[in-house]
């Protein structure tokens, strides 16, 4: 495995389908030993996580990793919350945008980068109803295109 080798360990889809992705940023995680282990086994999960600011400072909250095997007293708490690691400006970047009305900081994937765990931050506007209709319209449409299409060159 190269340096920058990349292999994912959670996604969120369902942040996908609630909000409008706008920006993604790249955030390193304060983790504690048994935690980097289990996630290399690929026991973590992302779904209900949300990030919060406070102090200067990000942080994920609702993040599930599950307690190491043979970690014993040295595992921590699944659910703690851990601080996320960026630059001071990206900070500063991200705490101004989410002040504005219908921002929110979602963690898209938990990833391995080399030997590091980071963390996709993602910027994101919550969709309306209609506009959850409207990709799951598209996307059926895409899908049936895509099938006929499928089906006209096996014939021919």
């Amino acid at each position: 495995m190269g340096k920058d080798s990349i292999r994912v360990i959670a996604n969120n889809k369902k942040a996908y389908h609630d909000y409008f992705v706008e920006e993604t940023y790249e955030a390193g995680i304060e983790l504690c030993g048994t935690e980097v282990k289990s996630i290399r086994q690929g026991h973590c999960s992302v779904k209900e996580a949300f990030i919060r600011a406070d102090k200067g400072e990000l942080f994920v909250l609702g993040m599930h990793i599950n307690p190491y095997e043979k970690g014993n007293i040295f595992n921590k708490d699944p659910l703690r919350t851990r601080k996320l690691l960026l630059h001071r400006s990206e900070i500063n970047k991200l705490m101004g945008k989410i002040t504005e009305k219908g921002y929110t900081l979602i963690p898209l994937q938990v990833y391995f980068k080399g030997q590091r765990v980071k963390v996709q931050v993602g910027l994101c506007r919550g969709k309306k109803l209609y506009d959850k209709r409207e990709d799951l319209a598209r996307k059926t449409q895409k899908r049936e295109l895509e099938r006929e299409f499928k089906s006209a060159n096996i014939r021919v």
